[in-house]
């Protein structure tokens, strides 16, 4: 049974987000700050976190970032603001999804249960390329010997590069594969992932190579 961290102020809507995992099988843990979901967060194994960017102490996006120095846990943001630009800081700090208020309890419960799937779903064997390598087992990146620390849309984009290695995906492939048919944002989604990812892997980050006007393919580092 998975453990969901739902990070929420108001307490109604706490209270709603609560029962509608409950309904979905999940333990749930709640913060009504900041501070309080970094403690738990340390202190609890947690497989979800349902993240409020307006909350007191610390905002959803300082959260979400000191969050991804801790784990690779999937992070669905909650915001009263449909802006764009919101949207991708959240995905830069390491956001795999967003919902806008007011939303329908029971669209973020398919979109935990999707989440959650994708992460219980990964096969066992170590995929190695170059340099690289992941254990799916445990969620693991590996750069020449050393763990790294990857969101998980940015481990979800690497483990199906290197599962289709020298195959071109455009951006909406990736967009659909990655993020799913009913995601709200856009291709610039994908750029600003893959930008990340290839900071993050260093001087390994070449093996993901772009080709103008037909999107990305991933290549053994030369």
């Amino acid at each position: 049974m998975a453990n969901i961290l739902i990070v929420e102020d108001e307490k109604n809507m706490q209270d709603i987000i609560v029962e509608y995992m409950k309904k979905g099988g999940y333990t749930c843990f709640t913060a009504d700050d900041g501070i309080d979901a970094l403690m738990l967060m340390k202190n609890t194994p947690m497989d979800l976190m349902i993240l409020d960017i307006m909350i007191p102490h610390l905002d959803g996006f300082s959260v979400c970032k000191m969050a991804r120095e801790m784990s690779s846990l999937p992070i669905i943001m909650l915001t009263a603001k449909s802006d764009e630009a919101d949207k991708l800081r959240g995905y830069e700090y390491g956001a795999d999804d967003y919902m806008t208020k007011p939303f329908s309890p029971k669209i973020l419960l398919a979109k935990a249960n999707a989440l959650l799937r994708r992460t219980s779903a990964a096969p066992t064997d170590t995929i190695s390329a170059g340099k690289i390598s992941i254990n799916p087992a445990a969620h693991k990146v590996f750069v020449d010997g050393t763990e790294i620390t990857l969101t998980h849309k940015e481990y979800e984009l690497l483990h199906f590069f290197m599962g289709n290695p020298e195959q071109i995906f455009s951006r909406e492939q990736l967009l659909n594969r990655i993020w799913g048919y009913d995601f709200e944002g856009n291709t610039r989604t994908v750029d600003t992932h893959i930008k990340t990812l290839r900071q993050k892997l260093g001087s390994e980050g070449k093996s993901i190579v772009t080709l103008i006007r037909s999107g990305y393919k991933f290549e053994v580092a030369k």
